[in-house]
């Protein structure tokens, strides 16, 4: 079967989701994948939304995380102070599945502003509980298109906090869990390397090459010793997906693809 790059994008992250992990998902991509995984590979992940929604299974992706349909078909629905307090900062979210719109080398994400903040170029939809999630979380999975405005050497303003300055940053500030052990484009995934905690390419999508990587990244990117093929999307995999769209497409009123 053909596939797209954002196709390929999301059923790469989705196989990064171990069956029985717990993961506290965004809203979006993340929840894309998170949900294709639920689908496929790891049809005993347990999905939780800061609204409150534990083991949420949707039929269709939500549009925010007050719909309705993650109330109605999770296990149970708690407070979201409780999703926070006793789960999230109790140690019991295994995967934080987050989403960007700038990402720089060491995993920290903005999703504040573009510019400066008092007179920013483009205001963005904000931090939500993505902050606590990156901080947290016992390892977080980081999901986004690539290009050089989105992969920045400098970030506009730190909304979510990855490895910090790198090196041992994150330890000094005093933040639990591995941080960002993942970013996964639609065109490459990204790794933190040992010590540096830098994003280093350990895998392209089939088709893509290097220069296509290094003119959508904002910083010198640099590539493992060993950098894998990441393996083209099953029949499986994307029957499921193109599925879950066209059912959230339906369900939202809108055309074919923009689910």
């Amino acid at each position: 079967m053909t596939y797209t790059t954002n196709e390929m994008m999301t059923v790469a992250a989705a196989r990064r989701l171990k069956n029985g992990s717990v993961c506290f998902v965004g809203i979006g991509l993340p929840s894309k994948a998170a949900n294709l995984a639920r689908l496929t590979s790891s049809p005993d992940v347990v999905l939780i939304y800061e609204s409150g929604p534990i083991g949420a299974k949707p039929s269709v992706l939500p549009l925010s995380i007050g719909d309705g349909e993650l109330a109605e078909t999770a296990d149970t629905v708690v407070p979201t102070g409780e999703i926070f307090r006793y789960w999230l900062q109790g140690g019991r979210i295994d995967v934080g599945f987050l989403g960007a719109a700038q990402v720089d080398r060491f995993g920290n994400i903005n999703t504040t502003v573009v510019g400066d903040y008092f007179s920013p170029k483009v205001r963005l939809p904000g931090a939500g509980g993505a902050p606590e999630i990156a901080g947290s979380a016992k390892s977080v999975l980081i999901i986004l298109k690539q290009s050089a405005r989105s992969f920045v050497d400098k970030l506009d303003f730190i909304t979510s906090v990855g490895h910090g300055e790198g090196g041992d940053s994150r330890k000094r500030l005093g933040l639990p869990g591995a941080g960002p052990v993942g970013i996964i484009t639609d065109l490459c995934i990204m790794e933190p390397e040992e010590g540096t905690h830098e994003f280093v390419v350990t895998a392209l999508h089939p088709g893509v090459t290097r220069e296509q990587v290094v003119a959508a990244t904002g910083w010198a990117i640099r590539f493992a010793e060993q950098v894998e093929t990441t393996a083209e999307p099953t029949e499986v995999e994307l029957t499921a997906l193109r599925d879950l769209e066209a059912r959230t497409a339906a369900a939202h009123g809108q055309a074919p693809g923009e689910a």
